[in-house]
């Protein structure tokens, strides 16, 4: 039988927590979801201290497991019945978990039953002595529940978890070398720094070998073009303990690629009508308060105490566009009114979850928020995603991507604004994607705390998938704010607010960007385009004359006037990733032309001055790769 491959993970994470429970009987078991590449499973291990090197012997008893052909069996018990197995099993967080199902406290995407399900494991092998006291109190417990099961079977039980399951019938369905065990890390229960820490097993899981080894591979790419690495060889930006975590710096280099991010994805902006915006880094408590963003983040807000008002560093820009636009009176004929404004906003994200690019406090969004009548919602999610279009099409980005039409879920509580707003703004981006033929599909539980939105989801050069482009649909904040324009009949009306960033944020786009180009930029934003190398100090007067050329060209030119060997120039130049590096010598002078080696392609060739110069501009012009 075929199996989805959310069965197959879901099985081998049973499976992994089977193997934990033979080689440490006293570990406690927590949670256990899937992941894009696998899957992971908590576990609490006492005294044991577990790390990356006890994994191999882990994954062998995996291994083991589903050479025994063991058959996956379910049964549904009911709360009361479930707290007495987990009881028996001294298995505390699951019995915590049921707490929290029956309460409705659990964040479940369906509803839940009054029932709680168990699936166990059996096989004619030699059972483990640690399930006695189950098969006990089984044998001596005659609830209804259990009389579907085989008493024979419960005799030769391996283990037992509750779980939802799916899981495939028998463990031999499994390809034993479709998964690996990937890594040891920590997490609190629940994700709750105030609870336990306990220890996380990472895993990759696939339907066979040969996807595993597809992922394996792409991994091992990605730690070449790994961003934490190559920022520090290429010096784009500096993280300083003096300054903190999280609040990443810009070098020269850096700041090259930010700005001219900043200034095509301006250009876009201003050919479809937006005018730019300018707002401070602060504002009064108050602004979040009515917007809900004080209630929304809490403990991630920066706060400031002044002499007289309480402050607050911005968690988001657009309370402040709404003050924008509510100084001004506009009418139907002004609509739409777009705002953009690459903005830095801040967020005490915990220390533990900061990396480099990957997680800041210093976060700068491209941001943008258009005010327009809801008949119009159609025609401006066309014009973003028209831009978002072109964006990643320039970045290369643009095969197989797919749109998630992200709405909220049955616990309401988390969001602002009532059933029918909600139900109007998910309409009108349901409706918008459609027309727009974006290849979107509906998923809950991901939606703004303030409306549903769009995702779209790209693929980088080696595939794996990022969460960028957004545009979100709010009719929530302009009725907090009150805004208004006047319709036909003079009559005032509240606009919608559609929010959207094109990158997400530059430094998320700046991490992503690194890597999906691995440091090798194109020319328009590489920060080093062009080396100059003069091979002897005496055609250091013919480089300076071609540097000269090139600079009034607007090009990026640097150059190596070293005593060095010509071979560590190049070798210099090509550890920066300059992407084309000129060979000056004296064929080259008399000629007045120059020997071009191309970083990416590692071609060579000789040029006019004049031609190298004029196929640069167009390089640049056209954004080609």
């Amino acid at each position: 039988m075929e199996y989805p491959l959310s069965t197959k993970r879901h099985s081998l994470s049973h499976i992994m927590a089977q193997a934990v429970k033979q080689l440490y009987p006293e570990a406690k078991i927590a949670t256990w979801p899937d992941t894009d590449d696998g899957f992971y499973y908590d576990f609490d291990f006492g005294e044991d201290i577990i790390s990356d090197k006890d994994l191999k012997k882990i994954q062998n008893t995996m291994k083991k497991i589903i050479s025994q052909g063991q058959e996956f069996k379910k049964f549904e018990v009911d709360f009361k019945q479930a707290r007495e197995i987990l009881d028996t099993m001294w298995e505390w967080f699951k019995n915590e978990l049921v707490d929290k199902i029956e309460s409705w406290d659990f964040k479940n995407k369906e509803k839940i039953s009054d029932k709680i399900s168990f699936y166990f494991n059996t096989s004619k092998w030699k059972n483990s002595d640690y399930y006695s006291s189950l098969q006990d109190y089984t044998k001596n417990n005659s609830y209804e529940s259990f009389e579907e099961l085989d008493w024979d079977q419960v005799k030769n039980l391996k283990f037992i978890d509750m779980c939802t399951g799916p899981h495939v019938e028998n463990t031999r369905e499994l390809d034993a070398n479709s998964f690996k065990l990937a890594r040891v890390a920590w997490a609190y229960w629940l994700g709750n720094a105030e609870n336990q820490q306990l220890t996380r097993i990472y895993a990759y899981a696939f339907n066979d070998k040969a996807e595993l080894d597809v992922h394996l591979k792409m991994l091992e790419e990605a730690k070449k073009r790994d961003h934490r690495i190559l920022w520090a060889k290429l010096k784009l930006f500096t993280v300083s303990d003096l300054i903190g975590p999280g609040l990443p710096l810009m070098q020269p280099a850096g700041m090259i690629i930010r700005k001219e991010l900043e200034d095509y994805l301006w250009d876009m902006h201003k050919r479809k009508w937006y005018d730019r915006v300018w707002t401070p880094h602060i504002a009064k408590e108050a602004l979040y308060e009515t917007s809900g963003h004080a209630a929304k983040f809490g403990d991630e807000l920066f706060r400031v105490q002044w002499k007289e008002d309480k402050f607050i560093m911005k968690p988001m820009n657009c309370p402040h566009h709404m003050q924008i636009f509510a100084d001004n009176q506009f009418s139907y004929r002004d609509m739409p009114v777009r705002y953009f404004e690459p903005a830095t906003i801040y967020r005490d994200e915990k220390s533990g979850q900061l990396s480099w690019l990957t997680r800041v406090r210093a976060i700068t969004q491209d941001d943008g928020h258009l005010f327009c009548r809801p008949s119009q919602i159609k025609d401006e999610v066309k014009i973003i995603t028209d831009i978002i279009k072109e964006f990643y099409t320039t970045m290369w980005m643009t095969k197989e991507y797919w749109v998630s039409l992200s709405v909220r879920w049955e616990d309401k509580s988390k969001y602002l604004g009532s059933d029918d707003v909600w139900e109007q703004a998910e309409e009108a981006l349901d409706s918008a994607a459609r027309e727009n033929e974006l290849p979107y599909k509906r998923v809950e539980w991901e939606a703004a705390f303030y409306g549903p939105k769009l995702d779209f989801m790209f693929k980088d050069a080696i595939w794996r998938e990022w969460q960028l482009a957004t545009i979100q649909c709010d009719f929530n904040l302009p009725e907090r704010f009150e805004l208004e324009y006047t319709n036909e009949k003079n009559e005032k009306e509240r606009p919608v607010v559609i929010h959207r960033a094109i990158t997400w944020s530059f430094e998320r786009w700046m991490w992503v960007f690194i890597e999906h180009f691995a440091g090798t930029f194109p020319l328009w934003l590489a920060p080093r385009q062009i080396k100059i190398i003069p091979v002897a100090e005496k055609f250091d007067e013919y480089a300076k004359k071609v540097e000269q050329e090139l600079r009034d060209a607007d090009l990026r030119v640097t150059w190596d006037y070293s005593s060095d060997w010509l071979n560590k120039k190049v070798r210099n130049a090509e550890k920066m990733h300059n992407n084309y590096i000129l060979v000056i010598w004296e064929e080259e002078e008399k000629a007045w032309t120059v020997a071009v080696r191309n970083y990416k392609t590692k071609e060579q060739t000789s040029e006019s001055l004049e031609e190298f110069t004029t196929r640069m501009i167009e390089e640049v012009k056209t954004k080609s790769l």
